[in-house]
């Protein structure tokens, strides 16, 4: 579908309060982030300029490039005097005029209705339609469902409908949140002719539950410890009040229970902290110590020495009473802040709307502008959308702990950690990391460890390993992985987050070997430049390749990028270009392209070729005007290990690039190698990747 020239926009409109705007702009914007290189958020009222916790979320979350000044229309305390002056249509004006500057700077504005405190709900929304009406914008209606049924709901998502369109505005689609009846929750169509999408989304319980950052962000209370910035994104389920004798107390101890105690109670301290240590115990979200007194030393000692002792610490100077009424006042955050809440967010938005519907309404165009942040989303999207079982063999890491939640957060992949399920429980506990979605598979009480022997067994007997061989290489949980991926168990695995990449790829060349046709693994990364992502290959497996395996190579990378939508064109590097060279290193690749080409005809593949002349369609011009390939080639395939290396690191470090990968390639099934040096986004887009590569193969 091809692109209006006029920038494009969305107005998200609520009728009533607290019906969910922010999380469905949240979602929203995920969506137009994939497609578009700059978008920005737009609030055409709002209570004040500077401060706007909505336009800070928006903006930090997804990385505007706009501030956060631009994103204001007018003051409430504006709007209010432009009404009492009689002078609506001025106020139109003002906003309309802020509202263009950024129509003129953005390929896409998302804008936000206001929900006021003082002007009522009835005159916001005729207030807020009208602005949609004089931007020419598009509207996303919000309807919350929480305390009525899906039925009345809908009934008034009908009747929006039709006052929208008398009223000159076109409806793009409807969100009814927070529905209770969640087995109710599929798509349907609002009108017969030019009918309208609605996405009914059922109720999560824990978006609407305060965390421990909200408790300090209320202003009552105050950190006396804390080991992780993890402890503060805990959600609060429930509020104890410790006043009984410690048995007691444990009885009562329910998991995300916030407690409530007296600061001289160290009796009901070292309960908590024995429970902690504890799997047979749930996990509290973190304690509030009262009162005028202080925690004694000795206790305090105990708490703050212990690094597993991840639990918030909080004071408040109330006593215990008023300190529990303070946190049920204490109403539920959704901004930068609160990432565990975000990721959640994103994940049960994508659960319930079709982004393809949505984008198919906007009339988006297929822009050629990737940037890395749409590649990500683009990636995370894919994955998400058929969904594939993903193992992670190294469940001792933290990182690859935190990995897990946010993919599962986010509705990315499947999860299967390696080890026992108790054991990562509780350490997911301390970290304050939930796990509760993921799949736990102990390799010796699994019931899989005899028939994987026998199974690696008869793979590589005639290599001259025997049953015991086999016994003992399956202990080892990167093999015992790679063979659950081999049965069909997993659809892929990820690991190296604390082995080596030979630890990673021993086992599944022994295992699942390559593709037919392909001899060698080898692997690409993905470099995300401001406006287009590139494919570099092989810059992390194979040190010096043969001609042979050069054109596999080049043949293996084509194909990673078309299954990632990126049009392969295959330039095979040299510091010669076409017929100008000789010498060995120029002859290997001539005959690589050589070999590639009659290998696979289909491919738009040549080399030699040197960099500029592949890139840059000035210097191609001059140098191979005649090519298809140069100045526009896509995937670029370096001759060694050396080469490839170096210029992908000088490549991310001297232009900001992003560098995804590396991705390995040639293996009949999905496993992929981190650094070892990795960060939590590193294993979350790994995993993703991996989860397309499954579901393509």
């Amino acid at each position: 579908m091809k692109r209006d020239e006029k920038n494009r926009s969305l107005f998200i409109l609520s009728k009533e309060r607290h019906s969910g705007t922010l999380f469905v702009a949240l979602g929203l914007m995920e969506i137009l982030k994939r497609s578009y290189k700059r978008v920005a958020f737009f609030k055409p009222i709002v209570k004040n300029c500077l401060v706007d916790e909505d336009i800070e979320t928006i903006i930090s979350l997804f990385d505007l490039s706009q501030k956060e000044s631009e994103a204001c229309g007018v003051t409430l305390k504006e709007a209010q005097a432009f009404l009492l002056k009689n002078e609506e249509e001025r106020l139109y004006e003002v906003i309309i005029d802020r509202y263009e500057s950024l129509k003129e700077e953005y390929d896409f504005v998302l804008c936000a209705g206001f929900e006021g405190e003082t002007l009522q709900e009835a005159v916001d929304f005729d207030l807020n339609l009208k602005i949609a009406k004089n931007l020419s914008s598009p509207v996303a209606g919000v309807v919350s469902a929480f305390g009525r049924s899906l039925k009345d709901a809908q009934e008034e998502t009908i009747l929006w409908r039709n006052m929208m369109r008398e009223e000159g505005v076109e409806p793009l689609a409807f969100f009814i949140n927070r529905v209770e009846e969640s087995l109710s929750c599929s798509i349907f169509r609002i009108g017969e002719e030019e009918s309208v999408p609605c996405f009914p989304i059922p109720y999560e319980p824990e978006l609407d539950r305060p965390t421990v950052l909200d408790l300090l962000k209320s202003g009552r209370f105050e950190i006396l410890m804390t080991k992780s910035e993890k402890e503060l994104q805990r959600s609060i389920k429930g509020v104890l009040i410790a006043a009984m004798r410690p048995e007691n107390f444990l009885k009562r101890l329910k998991e995300g229970d916030l407690i409530v105690v007296p600061a001289d109670r160290d009796d009901i301290l070292l309960a908590i902290y024995s429970a902690n240590h504890s799997p047979a115990f749930a996990a509290a979200s973190a304690v509030v110590v009262t009162g005028d007194l202080k925690i004694s030393p000795e206790i305090e000692r105990l708490l703050t020495s212990d690094a597993n002792f991840r639990i918030a610490l909080l004071h408040s100077s109330e006593d215990t009473m008023e300190s529990a009424m303070a946190i049920d006042k204490v109403e539920a955050g959704l901004s930068p802040e609160h990432h565990r809440k975000v990721d959640l967010a994103l994940g049960h938005f994508a659960n319930y709307v079709d982004s393809s519907l949505i984008e198919e309404s906007l009339q988006k165009s297929d822009i050629k502008i990737v940037t890395p942040a749409m590649f990500l989303h683009r990636i995370y999207a894919a994955a998400a959308s058929d969904k594939r079982r993903i193992v992670l063999p190294e469940s001792n890491d933290e990182r690859i702990l935190q990995a897990a939640e946010t993919v599962l957060r986010r509705g990315i992949a499947e999860i299967t950690l390696l080890g026992k399920r108790e054991e990562i429980l509780n350490r997911a506990g301390i970290l304050g990391v939930d796990l509760a979605k993921a799949d736990f598979v102990d390799p010796k009480t699994s019931g899989y460890m005899d028939r994987f022997i026998e199974r690696l067994y008869r793979l590589r007997r005639k290599k001259g390993i025997t049953l015991e061989d086999a016994a003992s290489m399956m202990e080892n949980f990167t093999y015992f992985a790679t063979m659950m991926v081999y049965e069909g168990i997993a659809d892929g695995m990820v690991s190296g987050a604390t082995h080596t990449t030979r630890e990673t790829v021993l086992p599944a060349l022994q295992i699942i070997k390559t593709k037919p046709g392909i001899d060698i693994v080898s692997s690409i990364f993905f470099i995300c430049l401001e406006t287009r992502v590139l494919v570099y290959g092989d810059c992390a497996i194979v040190p010096d390749p043969t001609p042979k395996e050069l054109a596999q190579i080049a043949i293996s990378s084509a194909d990673t990028a078309k299954a990632f939508d990126i049009d392969p064109v295959v330039a095979l590097l040299s510091y010669s270009t076409g017929e100008s060279g000789v010498g060995k290193d120029v002859e290997k690749v001539r005959e690589a392209a050589q070999i590639a080409k009659e290998m696979r005809p289909d491919l738009l593949l040549e080399g030699p070729m040197q960099y500029d002349a592949a890139i840059d369609p000035e210097v191609a011009a001059r140098k191979m005007p005649h090519s298809r390939v140069a100045g526009r080639a896509t995937v670029f395939i370096f001759p060694d290990l050396n080469t490839g290396n170096n210029t992908y690191k000088a490549v991310q470090r001297s232009t900001g690039a992003v560098a995804i990968g590396p991705i390995l390639q040639g293996l009949k099934k999905p496993v992929n190698d981190l650094s070892r040096g990795c960060s939590v986004d590193d294993i979350v887009s790994t995993v993703a990747i991996t989860a397309i590569e499954a579901a393509r193969l």
